[in-house]
């Protein structure tokens, strides 16, 4: 009857040895996972404009790195790259994106097509991943702008149609000045001659 103890001692302790492994390994895996950071999860912009997609990540080794961007229009790859290496640009994106080493992408000059949410998954060499989602709304130009261009055109053209008139003011004054002078050289030489037979 004194074995059973024994037996039940030796059950403890390999549980409590393989619950102290399963610790440690846990413990391991957080240390070595993946952390990222997004400063700012959601951009406004204007049609045409340079938008940085800005994160920060930290992990042990060189990750893999990849943006997707998801709209109405699906999900689509943008980009995947390892820091260091060249990146692999969809068609959809080349010469319109540029990578970090940081993790961050630079979108050239985009469109109201280019709205949505765009997803970024680094992943760690021993396979622990880690994603972030920034959202991206691109609009038109705003009316109110548009306005005051027009009202600037407008101010613009009253300006230019007050130094033409000036100019045409200035100009037929110029003329009757140069008129009156005529005239009165005319005047002036014909009163010579006058004298100059009255004297004969």
């Amino acid at each position: 009857m004194r074995p059973l103890p024994s037996r039940r001692r030796n059950h403890r302790g390999i549980s409590l040895g393989l619950l102290a492994l399963c610790l440690a390994a846990a413990g391991s895996l957080q240390s070595q996972g993946v952390s990222l950071y997004i400063p700012q999860a959601a951009i406004n912009a204007t049609v045409e404009e340079d938008i940085l997609l800005s994160v920060e990540y930290s992990c042990h080794g060189i990750p893999t790195i990849e943006w997707k961007y998801t709209s109405n229009w699906g999900v689509q790859k943008i980009v995947e790259w390892k820091p260091g290496t060249q990146a692999n640009v969809s068609q959809s994106h080349k010469d319109r994106v540029c990578t970090f080493d940081n993790g961050s992408i630079q979108l050239f000059s985009v469109g109201v097509r280019d709205s949505g949410y765009y997803v970024i998954t680094v992943t760690e060499q021993l396979g622990s991943s880690q994603f972030g989602t920034i959202m991206l709304h691109v609009s038109e130009i705003l009316y109110e702008d548009l306005h005051f261009v027009a009202v600037f055109l407008a101010f613009l053209a009253a300006v230019a149609a007050v130094l033409i008139s000036l100019m045409w003011v200035c100009n037929k004054c110029a003329y009757k000045f140069q008129r009156k002078r005529r005239h009165k050289l005319k005047e002036s030489t014909t009163e010579e001659i006058e004298l100059q037979d009255i004297e004969c």
